[in-house]
């Protein structure tokens, strides 16, 4: 299996500390050391880093998890590979463009035929199941809404509907995002925390490396981390049930 790690905030913010305890489970204390990669998002761009070294000894993930990049969406994923060979192509997030956006997705788990699942406008790239299945949200998303964008609330909530579909083919927890809003779905296992004012010390339970937040935030930041399993030892994450989808924006949890 692999690992995932999300970020919602309500203002542009670094992911260092996050991604160093992520880093270290690709391939040190994790067997995720078939690449990794990382997105970022700034107003309608986005920023992606790949590798398919394990992060525990990639220079560029060391970068990443030093050199404080600020977003308000992010996701990255650590990869063991169980479908389609170790190689850039496979490596996740994947990123393709709609209605003048960037949607980004990071998968994990195992789907069996999901070579059945229909894709059109939308084509993998690489060999593996989970890009297959992003084409699939994409292709049936652009062809339920051929024309225009319906608005971003009301895209996330279509793409939910499919979930469970997917589901169905094996273990499917999930990342999406288009920069605004982030959908997190799980189906075996998927941790989220919110933090907000007051702000204290988190440390992470990979490496030995704390923080104290309420020296790198405002009263007013408020922040979402969605990971596999929780990054800390010393916070309150919430454990999402099977078959739950949660969206964020802006840091903030919200319905669909």
């Amino acid at each position: 299996m692999c690992e995932l790690l999300g970020m919602s905030a309500n203002v542009p913010t670094d992911i260092c500390f996050s991604f160093k305890g992520l880093k270290e489970r690709g391939g040190r204390t994790g067997p995720h050391k078939d690449g990794w990669g990382v997105a970022f998002y700034e107003n309608k761009g986005v920023c992606t880093f790949k590798d398919a070294l394990p992060s525990y000894q990639s220079e560029i993930a060391r970068l990443v998890s030093d050199y404080p990049i600020k977003s308000t969406a992010v996701v990255a994923h650590v990869r063991q590979a169980n479908r389609g060979r170790v190689a850039l192509e496979n490596t996740h997030p994947f990123t393709r463009e709609l209605w003048g956006r960037y949607w980004t997705y990071a998968h994990n788990g195992q789907l069996s035929g999901d070579k059945d699942l229909p894709v059109q406008r939308f084509q993998p790239v690489g060999t593996t199941d989970s890009e297959r299945a992003f084409c699939f949200l994409l292709s049936k998303l652009s062809e339920r809404y051929p024309n225009k964008s319906p608005g971003p609330k009301a895209a996330f909530r279509f793409i939910s509907t499919l979930l469970p579909q997917l589901q169905q083919l094996g273990v499917f927890n999930m990342l999406l995002t288009d920069g605004e809003y982030l959908l997190a779905f799980c189906s075996t296992k998927l941790h989220w925390l919110t933090r907000r004012a007051p702000f204290g010390v988190a440390r992470l339970s990979d490496v030995d490396v704390d923080i104290d937040f309420t020296k790198e935030t405002t009263p007013n930041d408020v922040v979402t981390i969605i990971a596999t399993e929780p990054l800390t030892n010393n916070e309150q994450w919430q454990k999402m049930q099977s078959g739950e989808a949660q969206l964020f924006r802006f840091g903030e949890p919200c319905r669909l």
